[in-house]
């Protein structure tokens, strides 16, 4: 059986081949510190669990969620509640709010719901892969721009030739930034939500990292800035804030006729989000925050710690002020290897998995990035097997 010819270009998910390596190493006795994919380790916070444990027995919960449902209305106001609270922003929750299976579901349902062969998605790189992968599935074409540069995406975004920008449909954005843990202000999405209003352009701009800040940095959505409903709709998590990650639970919010057509697509793929982990959802944007700020604080010292002992032992790097990664290029005496054949030495001679820069764009060759979604203790271990290698 032969795949789709769009599905021939995808290459094999970064993390199949990391942990592949990881798996080899294990079966050899070796103990492994897993700092590759950005898969939270601390726990969901007991009062979300509970109010899980509660409602997935009640039987009206365990039947297909339904549009329209209390429950689903309930979700909805919760969300624009929390965008309110959160970011100044007012949203109507009937149709400028819509609940996903996890932001990367919806993410790569949009491209598939907007993008015909040959229509273009611009994508900053290196990103996400699920930015410029979702394109190539749904059969598009990707115009990459360097995501960082002297002149800085704004003005690459105004050197775009007019052909290309005639076939485009879709513009990526994403800050806090994965990979790189690059940040803007909000006069960034000002100029943004300027350029794009004279294009027929859908600007999105995935947050997932929205709560992930330090050192006194606050994340800007996009949807503050006047006008921004126009063009833009905003992608959102509950993996990273409240540990949430394997409940894949998220929601877009912005433009009603973009949500709109997202919504037909995904009535026809999906039977909705279980109605348990919808209030459960719930229970976690209205009730005590103090457990995402004591998140926050874990990550913080975490980053310090990291990168503190990063710049001890020689592998000079500056702290980011978002995200819970360390983008860096790899050291000088490893220069001349690939991104993944030096990430798989760090497997076998460190014991230590990370994500090589390759998976997520071309520009991303010569770096890795670290997660640092392991405790302290473990942290200061990596540091102490890196200091050998160098």
């Amino acid at each position: 059986m032969e795949e789709a010819e769009r599905i021939k270009k995808i290459p094999l998910y970064l993390f199949t081949i990391m942990d592949k390596l990881k798996l080899e190493a294990i079966s050899k006795g070796n103990d492994v510190i897993d700092l590759g994919m950005g898969n939270p380790d601390l726990p969901t916070p007991k009062h979300i669990v509970d109010e899980l444990c509660l409602a997935a027995q009640k039987l009206e919960n365990q039947r297909y969620s339904r549009p329209g449902g209390d429950v689903e209305n309930h979700l909805k106001e919760s969300i624009a509640s929390w965008y309110k609270g959160r970011f100044g922003v007012t949203l109507n929750p009937e149709t400028e709010v819509l609940p996903l299976i996890g932001s990367k579901e919806g993410i790569v349902h949009l491209s598939l719901t907007f993008l015909n062969d040959g229509d273009v998605a611009i994508v900053p790189t290196p990103a996400y892969p699920v930015h410029f992968n979702g394109v190539t599935i749904a059969g598009g074409t990707i115009h990459y721009i360097p995501l960082i540069s002297d002149d800085g995406i704004l003005n690459s975004l105004k050197k775009v030739s007019k052909p290309v920008l005639d076939k485009t449909k879709l513009l990526f954005l994403s800050y806090p930034h994965n990979p790189t843990a690059q940040v803007v202000d909000l006069d960034f999405f000002k100029g943004i939500v300027q350029w794009a209003r004279d294009k027929k352009l859908i600007v999105v701009h995935d947050l997932a990292y929205s709560d992930i800040v330090f050192d006194g940095y606050r994340a800007p959505s996009i949807m503050e800035v006047d006008g921004a409903k126009d063009v833009a709709i905003e992608f959102h998590t509950l993996s990273k804030s409240y540990n949430m990650a394997g409940w894949r639970i998220g929601f877009v919010v912005g433009n009603s006729e973009v949500l709109k057509s997202l919504a037909k697509v995904k009535s026809y793929i999906d039977f909705g989000i279980f109605r348990a982990v919808q209030l459960a959802t719930i229970r976690a944007l209205t009730g005590p925050q103090d457990c995402v700020r004591d998140l926050v604080n874990i990550y913080n010292r975490r980053m310090n710690i990291f990168i503190d002992g990063l710049n001890r032992i020689g592998w000079k790097i500056d702290k980011p002020k978002g995200t819970f990664y360390v983008w860096t290029r790899i050291p000088e005496k490893y220069k001349k290897l690939s991104s993944l054949k030096f990430a798989s030495l760090l497997v076998e001679n460190a014991g230590i998995v990370v994500a090589p820069g390759i998976g997520f764009g071309e520009s991303g060759e010569g770096y890795i990035r670290f997660a640092l979604v392991t405790d302290e203790e473990r942290l200061k271990l990596a540091i102490e097997r890196l200091k050998k290698i160098l």
